[in-house]
């Protein structure tokens, strides 16, 4: 099992991967075509490290964030984002409980870190001592009156010709390399530095370097270095030949360089002796004509750079705004009105459907209004301005004719219509008035166990609805708690229900029923009449008192907490 902290690397590495195989695949496909070809082929799939997929999901998603729900999805989409992200979270927003095993898992992250920060410390800090050198060698070295179009610079060093920097190059050469080679020898060499020099090659190898820097652990990243070399090398040389120079001269003078010189020590430093050097002077003593790409290929080329870049945007317009709502077109509320609250006005307890179908909720945060609409407790929505939780809105909507209740003159609760049509046109709501987008997010936090605590269970079961009205409680209704007939009560709850109550109102984090007891209950604080209510409790210090009274209690563990997440959400426009 990966943790949850390491899901997005593990999908990434998955993406790239898959990227570079069929990057891999293609260069086989141009395997007679010019070597820049295939560079640049291996270069994308190594740029592809650097750009994770998530980011072109995000754009996308921002594209499509107006969109208030999308239609129910085709399986194709499905089955693209499930290749895409193999790796996947639950989202069903229950809370589990973590084993010894996933506990010691969770101190694998931070020991993993450690061990990516050492590696990318020992591979930068080696780049960085050879850079110190060749800098020092190159303010050492004199400059050479050759019209090359970059400045020359002699060096009594024994580092192989080289082009030396990003984006001021200058060619080092070293002393006395011209009495080494024949004139069209020493032509042949120049014209191949200078090739690297019009190609932008040390650009290309610092950002390798960077790739490498950061996935020093993927051997994958250090096999396409490999590849990146010798493409780019093996496309100097075609350079060079179609250039006019003479194929033997050449070869002779890169096996002299070869013989009477060091390879430069950095990649971002091209010289002239990289890559195979078996195949390659082959290659140029052969001088096989290579083609160039015809349309065909062209076009093979244009539809796999649009699907790689189309297929994320895509997932992110289509998925990102509504978290993969299951909605349809029709699930929308026909009138919705959405206005600061009004001081004076009405105050709900949650949603009420009133007759005629009026759904309302008076005097309520955004942030209550996301909890409600995706079905997850108030204190799982994180992240927002602080506006999302402090400014009260009121609601009033009316939904289709078919999910309107045949009332006259009593107010229905939300959940006994039809919840999960409701939610969803809540979602498309918040979504059309707030341009709200949200994520779900997996983390590692404190959670709570309800269990026996070895007394005797003081539990009532709930009787008939007569006995269960005379305790004080409502018919048609399952799991109340509440202040009823003058004292704090439970009423027709389960144990599930319980700790969903202590989850909420009392502890703000997951509770999971490990009692193992069935049916539901109901509990009313003992005391008089209404007359003599005791109104010094509050919510959580009832439940803080009930629990040890029920003969249970609270043990405190870690587990997986998860929450949903406000990326994006403005006031909304006046009605």
């Amino acid at each position: 099992m990966i943790p949850s902290n390491l899901l997005p690397i593990a999908n990434h590495l998955w993406q790239s991967t898959l990227f570079a195989g069929i990057a891999g695949l293609l260069t086989l496909l141009l395997r007679n075509n010019r070597a820049h070809a295939r560079y640049c082929l291996w270069l994308a799939a190594s740029a592809k490290f650097l750009v994770p997929f998530s980011l072109l999901v995000l754009a996308g998603g921002q594209l499509g964030r107006h969109t208030a729900i999308a239609p129910a999805q085709s399986s194709v989409p499905v089955i693209i984002d499930q290749v895409n992200e193999p790796f996947g979270v639950d989202v069903s927003l229950r809370p589990t409980p973590i084993s010894h095993q996933a506990r010691s898992a969770s101190l694998l992250v931070p020991i993993l870190v450690a061990l990516w920060a050492s590696g990318f410390a020992i591979v930068t800090f080696s780049w960085w001592t050879r850079w110190r050198k060749l800098r020092t060698t190159i303010r050492a070295a004199s400059p050479v009156p050759l019209a090359i179009g970059v400045p020359v610079l002699s060096s009594a060093s024994f580092l192989e010709p080289g082009v030396f920097g990003v984006f001021h190059p200058v060619l080092l050469l070293p002393d006395g390399v011209a009495a080494q080679l024949a004139p069209e020898e020493l032509q042949a060499i120049l014209a191949h530095e200078l090739s690297h020099v019009r190609r932008r090659d040390n650009l290309a190898a610092v950002m390798h370097m960077a790739v490498e820097a950061v996935f020093w652990f993927y051997p994958l990243v250090w096999w396409l270095g490999v590849r990146l070399i010798e493409e780019r090398e093996r496309a100097c040389d075609e350079q060079v030949l179609r250039s006019g120079s003479e194929p033997q001269a050449y070869a002779e003078g890169i096996l002299k360089i070869c013989e009477l010189y060091l390879h430069s020590p950095l990649k971002c430093v091209a010289g002239v002796t990289g890559a195979s050097l078996k195949k390659r002077i082959e290659a140029i003593v052969n001088n096989r004509p290579t083609l160039k790409l015809n349309f065909a290929k062209k076009v093979a080329l244009a539809i796999a750079a649009g699907l790689a870049v189309g297929i994320p945007v895509i997932l992110g317009v289509t998925n990102a705004p509504t978290l993969r709502a299951q909605a349809e077109s029709n699930q929308r509320f026909e009138v919705a009105t959405i206005k600061p609250t009004n001081p004076n006005g009405m105050h709900l307890l949650g949603i009420q459907i009133f007759p005629g179908g009026r759904v309302v909720d008076a005097s309520v945060p955004l942030k209550s209004l996301i909890a409600t609409a995706f079905d997850v407790s108030y204190w799982q929505v994180t992240g927002g301005e602080s506006w999302v939780e402090k400014e009260n809105y009121d609601i009033e909507a009316k939904p289709p004719a078919d999910l309107q209740p045949r009332i006259t003159n009593l107010r229905y609760t939300w959940t006994q219509i039809d919840d999960l049509r409701l939610r969803a046109m809540l979602q498309a709501l918040l979504i059309d008035r707030f341009h709200l987008s949200v994520h779900h997010e997996t983390k590692t936090g404190t959670v709570y166990l309800l269990e026996r605590s070895g007394k005797p269970l003081a539990l009532r079961p709930t009787g008939t609805d007569e006995e269960h009205i005379r305790r004080g409680g409502n018919t048609g209704f399952s799991g109340n708690l509440g202040f009823v007939g003058g004292r704090w009560g439970v009423y027709n709850s389960t144990m599930a229900q319980l700790a969903q109550f202590a989850s909420d109102y009392y502890l703000h984090a997951p509770v999971l029923d490990r009692t193992n007891v069935a049916g539901s209950f109901d509990y009313k604080e003992p005391g008089g009449d209404v007359e003599d209510a005791d109104y010094t409790h509050t919510t959580d210090s009832f439940l803080r008192q009930l629990i040890p009274e029920l003969g249970l209690k609270l043990e405190r563990t870690t587990g997986s907490v998860e929450t949903l997440v406000i990326d994006h959400a403005e006031k909304p426009s006046p009605n």
